[in-house]
């Protein structure tokens, strides 16, 4: 009886507790601009709340807690309406329940259901369990965006809610979802220009990859708060002076650089904490005279602010002008404090903020009756993507990246010979240009005009620069421009794939011929002696080389069929039946003396000890793992367990398109086996100082080097030192010894 009466004191519980979080998001709701629509907010409520009845999540509260949250997000932080806020409340309704999209039709109307739809389409993460689905389903994501960009923000809406409750999932998963979610979901945000959104995801996903460093950063900004804010009011106080004699309306607020940003700083500078000055951020958001002098107010504060702190000549950066392509309006300026250090101003209309933080959504409020968003940069971008999308990727790391490369927003703008601007993403070569410009163009051109000067296809392009294309109706693409080709690559890999299936096809044709002519049979058994004759790894690539005529097929290749028939018979039977020496099936057995890899289960925790590493784990060689590094073991076709670095660039695209394959990995080992790392030093040059680094490595530490590159440049010097270790407590030991060296300013490890 006791039981039952718990059992219903707490389901009225949770009812209360449902009920407050669905008042609390209706609170949320009529305090927005949006039409006032409780009615059908409150339908999809009541709807969703009955379909998931009974359901819990892993953490053990019931599970509408999450879509009331992601409805929650869609409207405070995304700033979307009704439509939005119903469709949030049901996206789980048709992937979990027996309820259809029909359903969800007849009750709430086309619009609702089609974003629905959408999301159900792309559920259960980007990626499904097999590599061929990952790619699938995330080609599948980013075409229901070019419908409507609605499915994509809920979507990020979504995984923002899972990320801040991940602690109760499994490590792998955790991993999986946190690898994902920096490698796409991210770069996702940033592209849509949710700021916000975009730097707490990058911080969860930091948070969970590397829990020690990322405490160790926040306890190191808590510890320098008192310190920033002192800057920060002595710094403003003059601005704030000015600003109030130029009759504005305003508020200033210290931006602090995020804690993954601090991290990733660190890593790419090879620098400790102590060295990130760029830290503190300040950033003045005003009320405009009017919409007209939006501009001008922008640079009246620019021009006041300067003549109180001296600029950086070279850091301003007008993004008001030229809004990047996801919207972002803002002119940055750096000054040079009292405290000597330069320190970053953001100038920002309301409007502006607004749209930095709210991203495309918040353009719909400033539309005149509430319209739907100028879609100028943002179509460009989906018309990119759709134009990879036409074209099958078999692999899909290799479409993650091509998609990649269109996500993130660090631009540059160029212009063509007739004034007309371009945006192009940083590192962007001529050849991308050509290739932004019309296919045909990129697929013709010999080389540009760089402000008027002659620049080869490779040449990388800066702002400002005015790009002139020259083309030739005789060129065609090249294979080796993948090598420095960006933004153009999936355009130049689908033309060369088309080009390679074309001379195939030929190469068949005039194989199956050319051996017609010679009487002999085309089989497996002949393809495979002229691929072993020509050096290929596969029959595609020798009927391609014949196709494109690289190939001029004769007497080397009769000379190969000049064996007895009888033999060549025998040969082909015994291939044919797989019972001979020679059949394909002998030649694939595995050796008598290896036994087949036994199946690993993908939710254990694997103990790397020294027994496992020596026989059955590979350490990946992108990243070279010790002991003491954050690590994860990937499961491959093989069955086997590689071992990378949690940070490791292949790591993280593993963990976006293989995450099933992913395994929670821990090191216990005893300093018994020797691992190889880089140490990279630099300081001011004096004598003595390679014999100084020598004795503390090999005399005082006892450990072995084996490579000692040093260079030496006015005075300043730089070394990548080569030795063995045990785990990251020896190569810590021997980065705090060496920095005790006088005139050694900085020491780390890198990867080589």
């Amino acid at each position: 009886m006791e039981e039952n009466l718990s059992l219903k004191e707490k389901e009225k519980a949770e009812e209360a507790m449902i009920e407050q979080a669905f008042q609390e998001l209706l609170d949320d709701y009529l305090h927005t601009k949006h039409r006032k629509r409780v009615e059908i907010i409150t339908k999809a409520f009541n709807f969703a709340n009955q379909a998931h009845k009974g359901i819990k999540r892993r953490s053990g509260e019931p599970y509408i807690m999450h879509p009331i949250a992601v409805a929650k997000i869609v409207c405070n932080e995304i700033g979307l309406g009704s439509t939005s806020i119903c469709a949030a409340l049901l996206h789980d309704v048709v992937e979990d329940t027996d309820y259809t999209v029909e359903d969800i039709e007849n009750l709430f109307g086309p619009k609702i259901a089609q974003i629905v739809d959408g999301l159900t389409k792309i559920s259960g993460g980007i990626f499904g369990d097999k590599a061929s689905a990952q790619a699938e389903n995330f080609k599948k994501l980013l075409l229901t965006m070019s419908d409507d960009i609605r499915v994509i923000l809920i979507k990020i809406a979504d995984r923002l809610h899972n990320m801040r409750t991940l602690g109760s999932m499994l490590p792998s998963k955790q991993y999986k979802i946190a690898g994902e979610t920096l490698y796409i979901y991210a770069p996702l945000a940033n592209r849509l220009g949710l700021n916000r959104i975009k730097t707490e995801l990058e911080n969860l996903s930091f948070k969970y990859e590397h829990p020690e460093e990322y405490h160790e950063i926040e306890q190191k900004l808590a510890a320098t708060a008192a310190e920033r804010d002192k800057v920060f009011q002595e710094f403003t106080a003059p601005i704030r002076e000015q600003l109030n004699k130029m009759g504005l309306k305003y508020h200033i607020l210290a931006r602090v650089k995020s804690i993954y940003s601090i991290w990733n700083k660190m890593q790419t500078k090879h620098v400790p904490f102590e060295e990130i000055y760029d830290i503190l951020a300040v950033r003045i958001i005003f009320t405009p005279h009017s919409m007209e002098e939006e501009l001008n107010d922008c640079f009246d504060i620019y021009v006041a602010i300067s003549k109180i702190y001296k600029p950086h000549p070279d850091r301003l950066r007008d993004w008001v002008s030229h809004p990047k392509s996801n919207g972002y309006q803002a002119l940055h300026v750096t000054l040079m404090g009292n405290n000597g250090q330069w320190i970053e101003v953001q100038i920002r209309s309301d409007r502006m903020d607004d749209v930095a933080e709210q991203g495309f959504a918040a353009h719909w409020k400033y539309k005149e009756g509430g319209g739907s968003e100028d879609e100028g940069e943002l179509a460009k971008w989906l018309k990119t993507i759709k134009e990879i999308l036409d074209d099958p990727q078999p692999d899909a790391i290799d479409f993650l990246d091509n998609i990649k490369l269109g996500l993130f927003a660090s631009e540059i703008f160029v212009f063509t010979p007739k004034g007309e601007l371009k945006t192009l993403p940083q590192n962007a070569t001529a050849l991308d240009f050509a290739f932004s410009l019309h296919t045909d163009i990129g697929c013709h051109c010999i080389g540009a005009k760089v402000n008027h000067k002659l620049v080869p296809l490779s040449y990388k392009l800066k702002s400002g620069d005015q790009i002139e294309i020259l083309t030739s109706k005789s060129q065609r693409v090249h294979p080796e421009w993948l090598n420095f080709a960006t933004t153009s690559r999936a355009k130049i890999a689908s033309i060369l794939r088309k080009e390679e299936k074309a001379n195939q096809k030929a190469g068949e044709a005039m194989l199956a011929a050319f051996l017609q002519a010679e009487g002999i049979r085309m089989d497996e058994s002949a393809l495979d002696k002229l691929t072993n004759l020509h050096n290929f790894h596969t029959p595609d690539e020798l009927l391609a080389a014949i196709g494109a005529k690289r190939i001029t097929l004769g007497d080397a290749e009769r000379n190969v069929f000049k064996e007895k028939q009888n033999k060549s018979w025998k040969k082909l039977l015994s291939f044919s039946f797989g019972t001979g020496k020679d059949s394909k099936e002998s030649k694939e057995q595995t050796p008598s003396d290896t036994k087949p890899a036994e199946k690993i289960n993908p939710k254990e925790i694997l103990k790397l000890t020294e027994e496992t590493i020596s026989k059955d784990y590979i350490m990946a060689d992108c990243c070279h793992p010790i002991p003491g590094d954050d690590v994860l073991g990937y499961i491959d076709e093989n069955n086997r367990v590689i071992i990378h670095k949690r940070q490791c660039p292949v790591a993280v695209k593993l963990k976006s398109s293989y995450g099933n394959r992913i395994i929670a990995t821990q090191w216990d080992t005893h300093k018994e086996l020797s691992f190889l790392v880089t140490i990279y030093i630099n300081g001011i040059d004096t004598i003595g100082l390679l014999n100084e680094v020598t004795q503390v490595i090999s005399r005082q530490l006892n450990v072995n080097i084996r490579k000692l590159d040093i260079e030496s440049n006015d005075g300043i010097f730089e070394g990548r030192i080569k030795l063995y270790v045990h785990d990251v407590d020896d190569v810590r030991t021997i980065c705090n010894n060496l920095k005790q060296i006088q005139n050694i300013k900085q020491v780390t490890r890198i990867e080589d």
